[in-house]
C-alpha cells in the first residue's frame, strides 16, 4: 500500500499558510488563527486588522474535483440570493471563491455566531420545515452536473477497499460483507422504486450543521452536498424511531408541505438510506485512519469489541430494512400502547449516527 500524498494530512498547512490564504482574499489579518472542529477538511477562524473574523476553509486534497466544490458554491450562491439563510463563501479580488495555496483548495466565509440546537422542540421542527422546503426549491431549479448522486457506488467502493486492504478481521469479515452488500442491495431496490427527479440537497443536514443564535438559524456546511430524494435532508434532522421523534418529523412534514409537496413514500427509504451511512462510516474511517485525528477520535476502531458491534449494528438495521422489526406508528396521535420492557426501543439521538456531531 502506497502512503497518501502528504497534502492529504495538510502537512503544508501551517499558520503562517493560513493567514498567507486569507491575506490573497484581500483580507489583512492580525497573526491570529485558531482550528475548529473539522475531521474531513481544515477549518481555521481568523481575526482580520480590524478585530472581525473570517473562516477559512481547506479541502482535503483529491476528496472533490474542484467543479464538485465550484457546484457547492454556486447552489450556496443561489440560496443566499433567495435570501434563505445559509453562509456563502466570499468573492476573492479578481472575483471566484476558490484558490488554491500549497496544493490545497480553500474558501472564505464569514463568520456566523451560534451554536447547534440542544434540542429540537416541534416550534422549531415546524420552522426548519419551511425553511428546508425553501432550500429544496431552489435545489430543484437545475441539476447537479459534476456532484454526486444519492446511491450505493461510494459504499460499494468503501467496500471493495476494506477488502482490498484487509481492514476487516477475519473473524468479522464472513459476516460483515455479506451484510453490508445486503444493505446496499435492500438500498438500491428501494432507490429503484422511488418517485420523482433527484434534487440539490444539503445532503448532512442533522442538527450539528444548524447554528441557532438569538432565534435565528443558519445553515452551514454543504460541503456534502449531493442530488437525491428530499427525505434524506429530514430523516437526517430527526433520526430517532421513538414517538417523540416522529412528532417533530411529522410537525417539519407539515410545515415543509406548505411551501413544497413532499411525496410520503419516499418514508419507506429512510432504513435503508440508514444503513447506508452506517457502512458508510466505516469505510470513512478506515480510509482516513492514516491521519492522526482519526485514531485519537475512534481508539476502538479496528477492534475486535469494534466489529463485533458493527455486525450487531448491521444485523439489526438489516431487520429493520426489511421490515423484521418494528418501531412506533407515524401517527403521533395514537395512543401509547403498553409494551413489554425488552421490546420497548432506545431512544436514537443525533450522537448515535453522526460522527461530526459536537453540540
Amino acid at each position: 500500500m502506497s502512503a497518501p500524498p502528504p497534502t492529504d494530512l495538510f502537512l503544508a498547512l501551517t499558520p503562517e499558510r493560513v493567514l498567507e490564504a486569507v491575506e490573497t482574499a484581500g483580507l489583512p489579518c492580525r497573526p491570529l488563527c485558531y482550528p475548529l472542529n473539522s475531521f474531513e477538511n481544515r477549518v481555521y477562524e481568523v481575526e482580520l486588522a480590524d478585530r472581525t473574523r473570517v473562516v477559512a476553509k481547506f479541502y482535503r486534497p483529491q476528496r472533490w474535483s474542484e467543479a464538485q466544490i465550484l457546484e457547492e458554491h454556486g447552489l450556496l450562491a443561489e440560496l443566499e440570493a433567495d435570501e434563505i439563510p445559509v453562509v456563502a463563501p466570499l468573492e476573492f479580488p479578481g472575483g471566484g471563491t476558490l484558490r488554491e495555496i500549497a496544493g490545497i483548495l480553500y474558501t472564505v466565509f464569514p463568520r456566523r455566531g451560534g451554536r447547534a440546537p440542544d434540542d429540537l422542540d416541534v416550534p422549531l421542527a415546524t420552522r426548519l420545515g419551511r425553511l428546508v422546503a425553501r432550500l429544496h426549491l431552489v435545489g430543484a431549479r437545475r441539476p447537479f452536473a459534476h456532484r454526486l448522486t444519492i446511491g450505493t457506488a461510494t459504499v460499494r467502493a468503501d467496500l471493495a477497499w476494506l477488502a482490498a486492504h484487509d481492514r476487516v478481521p477475519r473473524s468479522a469479515a464472513g459476516r460483515y460483507f455479506p451484510l453490508a452488500e445486503a444493505i446496499c442491495d435492500e438500498a438500491d431496490r428501494a432507490l429503484a422504486a422511488t418517485p420523482g427527479e433527484p434534487v440539490r440537497l444539503h445532503g448532512d443536514l442533522h442538527a450539528g450543521n444548524l447554528l441557532l443564535r438569538d432565534g435565528l438559524f443558519h445553515v452551514v456546511d454543504l460541503d456534502d452536498s449531493l442530488a437525491g430524494p428530499p427525505v434524506q435532508d429530514a430523516w437526517l434532522l430527526f433520526p430517532g424511531r421513538d414517538r417523540e421523534s416522529l412528532a417533530l418529523r411529522a410537525a417539519f412534514l407539515a410545515a415543509y408541505e406548505e411551501l413544497r409537496s413532499f411525496d410520503r413514500r419516499t418514508l419507506a427509504l429512510v432504513e435503508p438510506l440508514r444503513g447506508l451511512r452506517m457502512v458508510r462510516h466505516a469505510g470513512w474511517i478506515a480510509r482516513r485512519w492514516h491521519d492522526p485525528i482519526f485514531p485519537r477520535t475512534w481508539p476502538e476502531f479496528g477492534t475486535d469489541e469494534h466489529w463485533q458491534r458493527e455486525l450487531e449494528g448491521l444485523t439489526e438495521q438489516l431487520a429493520w430494512i426489511r421490515g423484521e422489526r418494528r418501531g412506533e406508528e407515524d401517527d403521533p396521535a395514537q395512543p401509547h400502547r403498553a409494551e413489554p420492557a425488552a421490546e420497548a426501543e432506545p431512544e436514537l439521538t443525533n450522537r448515535d449516527f453522526f460522527w461530526d456531531w459536537d453540540g
